[in-house]
């Protein structure tokens, strides 16, 4: 009889994570939420989950928000020497049937213009642009502002 070990887990944030996941939140963002912006965004009307794995206690983590039917990603991250390997899309794997478990019909999302990686993500999840914002985002070098692809999809 063999017994499989589990070697992945989602873990629902709580505020005492905050601290351990603004390291990756840091690393991830030229423009990273704040920590108090993050410890708003858990509970009531947010739901987020960390991922950890046998080898480290937090690989990456999403928030979400869950309004009237519908459900935004508003943030996912995988720590940058983890990145490539897939958690990004395990994660935002978790998200969609978290928001679907939660009764979402349709998902909404913003990503920088130039996130070419995160938009092939989120394409090959099924979502589709339906929207840009211009000069939505601070540019990563500091000059200017960067449009943001709004994406939709539905459940």
């Amino acid at each position: 009889m063999t017994t499989s070990v589990k070697t992945e887990a989602f873990i629902e944030i709580t505020p005492s994570d905050v601290p351990a996941l603004m390291i990756i939140e840091l690393a991830c963002h030229p423009h990273p939420w704040s920590e108090k912006t993050f410890k708003s965004c858990i509970g009531g009307r947010y739901f987020g989950e960390r991922l950890e794995t046998a080898q480290h206690n937090n690989i990456g983590f999403y928030v979400g928000e869950f309004v009237a039917g519908e459900a935004t990603l508003m943030d996912i991250c995988v720590q940058p020497t983890e990145q490539g390997c897939g958690f990004g899309k395990k994660l935002l794997t978790q998200f969609l049937a978290q928001a679907k478990k939660l009764g979402a019909s349709k998902i909404f999302l913003e990503v920088r213009a130039k996130n070419i990686a995160a938009q092939m993500l989120y394409m090959n999840a099924g979502f589709i642009e339906i929207d840009r914002r211009t000069g939505y985002y601070p540019s990563n070098t500091g000059f200017g502002y960067e449009d943001a692809i709004v994406m939709s999809k539905k459940l």
